[in-house]
């Protein structure tokens, strides 16, 4: 069983007596173990699986350990409790009550606001230029992650002094967003929380004991949602040393108050690592020690054995050193999926990847877009969901994008205008319009929140003639739109004849072959293609647009083998809603930022940039950031090696062609001894 396998303190803690338990897992001390060795304590002492909730901080770690748990138990003993990210748990037990809920990503949500926020007028309250949609839906999200007691206008006048002449203004346009929310069923990350909390009494859930993964991580609305279950027992599994999410909302404060906030605490610590050589150890403790202590404690070497010293190299400007990486990296002993470059910031992983690849080194970066974010994905997507759904605003919206001249207002307008044609069906607003339905309605006016009167003028739609549209679609009532352009009828066009071709299919293979085959999928394909293959002089590369389509229709490929997995159309795409985030991209160097290095290891890691400026970053520390969580990022980053870790910067950066900026090794370097 698993408990076999812990050494005394992980024991002490997965046996503890139920109450609030907090387990300080300090880096690579077998926190995972001891959490897999709690869940199951608790079975084995008869508590019920339902009974049992793990959340954790990414899915594929709670999926981890349910299936280190089948080693010991029946699956249909494992599969009844329930494990996942705060997020995924919270879904799943909303669904049960509301299953026309629909999860959308902020990015589509951002589209949504921004097409609110365009209808407003600011200039007659000041020449300040207001936020766009995009930075409005960041604000408002950390409002909701950090704030839970004050309203968002005084909160909003309070943190953004330059703008707070706009609080009441944005506050208003944030109460329409959410109206636009609900009357689509649509809810995004925070609303999932929020959700659960408000409803919590309603699921009639109740847990024996809730396990927390990364607890140190936990935000202000998180560490509510975990309050509000009202559990008999809470067992929390973090380490302060190892908190960098701040600008993520992550709230420290929740771990470090742990005692004082439960009468009945019990915290344990956990400090034998079984990662990192002994002298990596050594030069991680003293460097963390310069920040406050909570309680004390100190990484306990387990690994015995000769190790190389943590080494230092400087080089004279930064791509010598990305360089002079490469060539160690092409010399290393190590396999490329057992090194790992580890930066502070992303800028320095390009002159990486660029020194890396022009020595033929394959590399993993851990960053940019990924498959199911790719902007042809999402469009493939968006054409299934306006095939599938009855009425889903942002897969329209984003599919309209592709039109020249249709901003998000008009599309926004155009779709309210379908809905209204349609009776409430989408569908039956593109194939079965009801000519008599009255379309286009104008705002009312209230200067006060920017809200003016904007008055469509209707023309025929004879201005279309020559687009080659059918009769049935010609009459169609959304073409007497006066700001309809040519390009946005056609896209409208290309919808309505996939949906003809759509009509009764429901293969998920057959689907996707058929959007992916369409004329508005070619439509999108040949924007997105020509836009990434324009030059800066505008004109665009023929090459390089034929490589962009091939890779486009590469990815259309893996839809296709992805779709034939799956027999029914509406759980297929459930899969691609949720999406799996994480695809394998071969065995090459890993290039990672510290944030996406957490919970990795590798045997031999370089951290890159050790200069002042760059890590500590500077510029983030004096936007809410801190000393100390910088030095928590150092912290993780040179944790993360087993066996060898190379630290390095560069004096100065003229080689990029600017002015040199001259920089100092890092303070840390100074901590750990490295440096005078």
């Amino acid at each position: 069983m698993p408990l076999r396998n812990l050494n005394d303190e992980q024991k002490a803690a997965a046996t503890a007596e139920f109450g609030h338990n907090l387990v300080i897992a300090s880096a690579g001390t077998g926190k995972t173990s001891t959490i897999v060795a709690r869940i199951a304590h608790l079975l084995n002492l008869g508590i019920s699986p339902e009974k049992i909730l793990l959340l954790t901080f990414t899915n594929k770690a709670a999926s981890e350990m349910i299936g280190r748990l089948n080693r010991y138990f029946d699956k249909a003993i494992t599969s009844q409790i329930t494990a996942g990210t705060f997020h995924a748990v919270s879904y799943m037990l909303l669904k049960r009550q509301n299953s026309e809920i629909a999860l959308k990503e902020p990015s589509e949500l951002k589209i949504l606001l921004k097409s609110l926020i365009e209808r407003r007028k600011f200039d007659h309250i000041s020449d300040t230029k207001p936020y766009g949609g995009a930075y409005l839906y960041d604000v408002y999200s950390l409002f909701q992650n950090k704030e839970l007691n004050e309203n968002f206008a005084s909160w909003f006048a309070r943190n953004y002094e330059a703008q707070a002449e706009f609080a009441e203004i944005y506050a208003d346009v944030l109460e329409e967003f959410e109206a636009e929310k609900r009357k689509f069923g649509y809810v995004d990350f925070n609303d999932l929380l929020l959700g659960m909390r408000r409803n919590l009494a309603d699921c009639g859930v109740e847990f024996d004991e809730i396990l927390v993964d990364e607890y140190q991580d936990t935000n202000s609305l998180q560490g509510s949602l975990i309050d509000a279950f009202k559990t008999k027992s809470l067992f929390c599994v973090g380490d302060y040393d190892q908190s960098i999410y701040a600008f993520n909302g992550a709230n420290i404060d929740i771990i470090n108050t742990f005692e004082k906030r439960y009468n009945d605490a019990r915290v344990y610590l956990l400090k034998t690592n079984y990662r990192s050589s002994g002298v990596i150890l050594a030069l991680a403790n003293k460097v963390i020690a310069h920040n406050p202590r909570l309680h004390n404690k100190e990484l306990i070497v387990s690994r015995s054995g000769e190790f190389k010293k943590p080494r230092l190299l400087i080089f004279g400007d930064l791509m010598a050193q990305y360089n002079g990486v490469a060539e160690l990296i092409e010399r290393s002993n190590y396999d490329h999926h057992d090194i790992a470059v580890i930066f502070r910031n992303n800028a320095s992983a390009d002159g990486m990847e660029a020194a890396l690849k022009i020595k033929n080194i394959p590399t993993k970066r851990k960053a940019g877009v990924g498959f199911f974010e790719s902007a042809e994905i999402r469009a493939l997507i968006n054409l299934i969901s306006l095939q599938i759904t009855k009425k889903d605003l942002m897969a329209f919206m984003n599919i309209m994008e592709f039109a020249k001249k249709v901003g998000n207002a008009l599309s926004k307008e155009l779709f309210d205008a379908f809905l209204t044609l349609g009776n409430g069906n989408l569908r039956d607003g593109f194939l079965r319009p009801d000519k008599s339905a009255q379309i286009f309605k104008t705002r009312k006016k209230a200067p006060q929140l920017g809200l003016f009167d904007d008055i469509d003028i209707f023309d025929e739609s004879g201005r279309f003639a020559e687009c080659g549209f059918d009769s049935e679609f010609f009459s169609h009532p959304i073409l007497r739109h006066s700001r309809l352009s040519i390009e946005g009828a056609k896209l409208i066009f290309g919808v309505r004849n996939l949906m003809l071709e759509l009509a009764g299919k429901t293969s998920p293979f057959e689907v996707v072959k058929i959007v992916s085959k369409s004329q508005v999928f070619e439509t999108i394909k040949t924007a997105l293609a020509s836009k990434r293959a324009t030059q800066k002089s505008g004109k665009i590369d023929d090459e390089l647009f034929k490589n962009h389509i091939f890779k486009i229709n590469s990815k259309c490929e893996i839809l296709l083998n992805l779709a034939k997995k799956h027999s029914e159309i509406f759980a297929f795409y459930n899969f691609l809603t949720l999406g799996a985030k994480e695809l394998n991209d071969g065995n090459g160097v890993n290039l990672l930022s510290v944030h996406a290095s957490k919970g990795l290891e590798f045997g031999q890691v370089f951290v890159v940039d050790l200069a002042q400026n760059r890590f500590p970053n500077l510029k983030l520390m004096g936007t809410g950031g801190s000393i100390e969580e910088e030095r928590r990022l150092f912290y993780v980053a040179v944790t993360r090696a087993k066996d060898e870790l190379v630290l390095s910067y560069a004096k100065n950066s003229s080689e990029f062609g600017r002015k040199a900026a001259i920089y100092e090794p890092s303070q840390f370097l100074k901590e750990a001894g490295m440096v005078k």
